[in-house]
């Protein structure tokens, strides 16, 4: 089989409403205005909203590769040059959020179609659903959503606690969501590494940060990626550095993914 070089980054929160989706879509967006291959993938299989805020009705969904001859490239939606989206469901019963067995299903139904792609994005449910564990932990990259607020940072922590005990999940990128200031930034990614690094001896690692905009609110009600809507925006441009940040992370890491599969199969608790 060929060389490895998809990188597959879970973007994920420890609660919702921290802005987790906006920013994968945006991210997404951005990495493939490099003129990298982009595959954003829903992996929110209950309250998915990715279609939303595209204005999207799709008539299938992730969900339907458990069809029998279901294939992938039948499901996926052409949003711009170089980025697809794979859809996902709302309003799914808890039973699935809470089965496991899915997410490794689901990732061996997408393995070899998304070796063809330099990105693939999974925007994941919030909390410590047994789903948002194990896609968390099947990819390469983790990006972990947060923001000032003292319940997204317990939380956080408590994902990061989690997914460290069931499956040996020990690195994430923090990004630092809706700050007024690089110092409110600073300070909120301190206090979640300090409390990792003493009570976990985890280590996050800051990705940086994006401030609050009121066109972020605006583009959503238009149902358009602020990227697009406003690019000249805060919001766009800390997405832009941020995108840049994980083009050169890609290069870096290039030899050392090249034999690792895109969805590693988790440890410790599936």
């Amino acid at each position: 089989m060929p060389a490895n070089k998809t990188l597959t980054i879970a973007v994920l929160s420890g609660k919702g409403g921290v802005g987790k989706s906006n920013l994968a879509l945006n991210l997404a967006l951005a990495l493939s205005g490099s003129q990298a291959k982009t595959l954003l993938v829903d992996c929110d299989l209950g309250l998915a909203n990715l279609d939303v805020l595209l204005g999207l009705a799709p008539r299938r969904n992730i969900l339907s590769l458990l069809h029998p001859g279901t294939k992938v490239e039948d499901l996926v939606i052409n949003l711009a040059p170089g980025l697809e989206i794979l859809p996902a469901d709302s309003g799914m019963p808890d039973s699935i959020k809470d089965d496991a067995s899915l997410a490794l299903l689901l990732a061996d139904k997408l393995d070899g179609f998304i070796r063809r792609y330099d990105f693939v994005l999974l925007d994941i449910g919030a909390g410590i659903a047994d789903t948002v564990l194990a896609f968390g932990a099947m990819t390469l990259m983790r990006i972990l959503v947060i923001t000032p607020e003292p319940t997204s940072l317990t939380d956080s922590y408590a994902l990061i606690k989690v997914l460290a005990a069931r499956h040996g999940v020990r690195d994430h990128f923090v990004l630092v969501n809706q700050t007024a200031s690089a110092k409110e930034e600073g300070a909120a990614f301190k206090r979640l590494q300090t409390a990792c690094s003493h009570f976990l001896k985890i280590t996050p690692n800051l990705l940086g940060g994006i401030r609050s905009d009121s066109k972020l609110p605006e583009a959503v009600r238009l149902q358009t990626p602020a990227l697009t809507a406003f690019p000249q925006s805060k919001f766009s441009g800390g997405i832009k550095a941020i995108a840049e940040k994980i083009l050169r992370l890609r290069a870096g890491i290039l030899p050392d993914i090249a034999e690792r599969a895109p969805l590693k199969k988790p440890g410790n608790g599936i």
